[in-house]
């Protein structure tokens, strides 16, 4: 028993499985990333066209920056001074907010916008079953009344006058004794301002309102076609010195100078763009 050897017992510990790394992690934030995807567009297709614009807006553009056109808050049109150099910025800005009013994108072949000498025009066209008006009315219909409303919203911000004209074809106006083109030019335009002022325009951001009834036509091959029948809303330059609205020339100075006569019924020749 004194020559008995000891027993050893030797236990070998077998190593653990190589690590397998974070790969799980990626594989499963993608999951959730599609997930979340998933709920998002099912969630957009059950949502108002309204907020499908506004979301298709952002993706369009995130920073907002392209509607950064004329005023001191970020984004609501005025950091810029609308003259002529900045004009065409104002055009594109109103261009995307129409277009992303859905109901007035079947519009856009009557509605024009043109930089001209004054400022930038911008017309409603009608047609031959009246688009803006009632026909023969100075009512304002539905998408009159959605486009008008579109504008001065957007227009409100500037520091810009505007100016309101109403026309007419050449086509006799029949239905009312004592009224004639010249009524219903004057008041289409009447209409369109206070319907803006009502929702955006300033009370003192239209300088003038004026009926052209026939005489401005904007097909003279053809005095009768319905587009000649239009309003008109021009965004009226600023001073790109001063910032301000050019003063408006003195009337004295264009009948002659002090002494000449000015009587209120005399009849002058409107400001032309």
């Amino acid at each position: 028993m004194a020559d008995a050897r000891p027993i050893i017992v030797i236990k070998r510990k077998s190593p653990h499985a190589a690590h397998h790394g974070g790969a799980w992690k990626v594989a499963y934030a993608d999951f959730v990333t599609a997930m979340m995807s998933l709920f998002i567009v099912l969630w957009l297709m059950n949502s108002s066209k309204q907020i499908q614009v506004a979301v298709g807006g952002y993706f369009k553009d995130p920073t907002g920056n392209s509607k950064m056109v004329g005023s001191n808050q970020t984004g609501s049109g005025e950091n810029i001074t609308l003259t002529k150099d900045t004009m065409s910025l104002l055009k594109q800005a109103l261009q995307d907010a129409i277009r992303q009013v859905a109901s007035l994108d079947k519009f856009k072949d009557q509605i024009e916008m043109t930089v001209t000498a004054e400022g930038l025009r911008i017309e409603l066209l009608e047609t031959a079953t009246g688009t803006f008006f009632d026909s023969g009315s100075s009512d304002l219909n539905g998408s009159g009344k959605e486009l008008l409303v579109t504008l001065a919203q957007e227009l409100g911000k500037l520091p810009n006058n505007i100016s309101i004209e109403g026309h007419t074809d050449s086509k006799p106006f029949a239905g009312k004794v004592d009224y004639g083109n010249w009524e219903l030019s004057t008041d289409r335009a009447n209409s369109a301002r206070r319907l803006m002022q009502e929702n955006g325009l300033r009370e003192n951001q239209v300088s003038q309102v004026r009926g052209f009834a026939d005489q401005r036509l904007r097909k003279h091959a053809d005095p009768l076609d319905p587009s000649n029948r239009r309003i008109s809303v021009i965004v009226q330059y600023l001073d790109k010195n001063t910032g301000q609205q050019p003063k408006a020339p003195d009337p004295a100075s264009q009948t002659g100078g002090p002494g000449a006569s000015t009587h209120p019924d005399q009849p002058t020749e409107p400001a032309r763009p």
